[in-house]
């Protein structure tokens, strides 16, 4: 997921945030000109509730999913007290926000001055590798501290994923002993990490990464004091539906417990998407109809990128009252900028009466959908409301009506 177009990678372009309304429909009813984001703080409140309840270890939060500082504070004071920083300026971002926050540097390739300013200056003890040449840099950095927990990312199979991670980082079969070796040496707590790709839609590729994990452990002949299976942790899309979480804690456990590692070693994970998702989605205006395609005013440079570049399916719903009776009809989206890229094939179910002037929910964009906006062609959206309605698809079971009293404030 790329952020070029952020000066820090951070903060969402949404920052004007409007009192807690009530629902989606309540937005389109005002009619707004421009794209509107909604929020659900309950909705991640609840999300990170389950993982720290249920996931049978340490969960700490992916912050590029969505660095949103309001979402941070939900998450901590929801328990999540571990955030995984890809960057220095994430680095900085959940520092400020959350002076108690415990931080987890999980990008295997730093800048040698990132390593050293959040070593020295934030505090920052745990850091991951895939290279001899990496974990040379953190010990450079850190002057040769030796309060280090290193973790050394293993590459694994996507193969279950809807979008892979496999060959950009980790370290080969053939290069981890001598790797896990070194930074034994190195650190005071050694740790092995890998990621399954983004959406994993089955427990399977938790089960498989752990057995790579075996394997690596068996040859270095290494004491192993944490595994962090990372991130993969889906939510629910259109035509990806994933078991319950709770198989793939499961799973997750039974591998863990089978390991040969330390007796006291501990467990981790990075979920990101799982405990976003579903904090976020947009309303948006048709401005055409062109047959099947429908061109709207956000799209792949705004919040819809994943729609647009990875052919992501949203849920969508037409936002009119009274609701139309008309049959599901297949939609693509065209965004507002003069770019053909900006583009969002879907396809996209929406009542075959749907019109220019109607507004659309499109949900699940937590993840990713504010961290990825851009403001090119001078689009993007300015307004971020709080609203109480549930998601338009949960993994989660509902709690307790939300109410403006027991709802944080933004």
């Amino acid at each position: 997921m790329h952020q070029h177009h952020r000066a820090l990678g951070l903060a969402p372009l949404s920052t004007a945030v409007s009192p807690v309304t009530g629902s989606a429909i309540d937005i389109a009813k005002a009619a707004p000109v421009d794209p509107v984001t909604l929020v659900r703080p309950h909705a991640a409140a609840r999300a990170a509730r389950f993982f720290v309840e249920k996931f049978p270890g340490r969960s700490m939060y992916a912050v590029k999913a969505n660095p949103s500082p309001a979402l941070l504070q939900i998450l901590w004071d929801n328990g999540v007290t571990h955030y995984d920083v890809a960057s220095i300026a994430e680095v900085r971002l959940v520092a400020a926000t959350l002076p108690g926050a415990t931080l987890c540097f999980m990008h295997p390739v730093k800048a040698e001055e990132a390593i050293a300013e959040a070593y020295h200056g934030f505090g920052v003890r745990v850091f991951s590798l895939d290279s001899l040449d990496e974990l040379d840099k953190i010990v450079r950095a850190t002057g040769a501290a030796d309060d280090l927990t290193l973790c050394v990312r293993l590459r694994v199979s996507s193969e279950h994923a809807k979008y892979s991670l496999a060959s950009k980082f980790g370290v080969l079969p053939h290069e981890s002993k001598a790797l896990l070796f070194a930074a034994r040496q190195a650190a005071d707590a050694l740790g092995i990490c890998f990621h399954v790709g983004s959406q994993a839609m089955s427990p399977q590729a938790y089960a498989d990464a752990m057995e790579r994990v075996r394997a690596a452990i068996v040859e270095a002949a290494v004491t192993v004091d944490v595994i962090d299976v990372g991130g993969g942790f889906p939510s629910v899309y259109p035509g990806m539906e994933p078991p319950p979480l709770e198989r793939y804690f499961d799973t997750i456990a039974r591998a863990f417990e089978s390991l040969p590692i330390s007796y006291s070693a501990e467990l981790w994970a990075e979920p990101g998407r799982a405990l976003c998702a579903e904090y976020g989605s947009l309303v948006v205006r048709v401005e055409k109809r062109r047959g099947n395609e429908l061109y709207i005013n956000d799209g792949a440079y705004g919040a819809l990128f994943d729609a647009a570049h990875i052919g992501w399916r949203f849920p969508v719903t037409l936002l009119r009252e009274p609701e139309s009776t008309v049959r599901a009809h297949p939609f693509s989206f065209y965004g507002p900028t003069c770019d053909d890229l900006d583009h969002m094939a879907g396809p996209f179910l929406l009542p075959a009466d749907v019109k220019a002037g109607d507004h659309l929910e499109i949900g699940m964009l937590g993840a990713y959908g504010s961290a990825m906006r851009t403001q090119f062609n001078g689009f993007g959206s300015a307004r971020t409301v709080v609203v109480e309605d549930e998601p338009m698809a949960s993994l989660y079971a509902p709690v307790e009506p939300v109410t403006a009293s027991n709802v944080v404030t933004l």
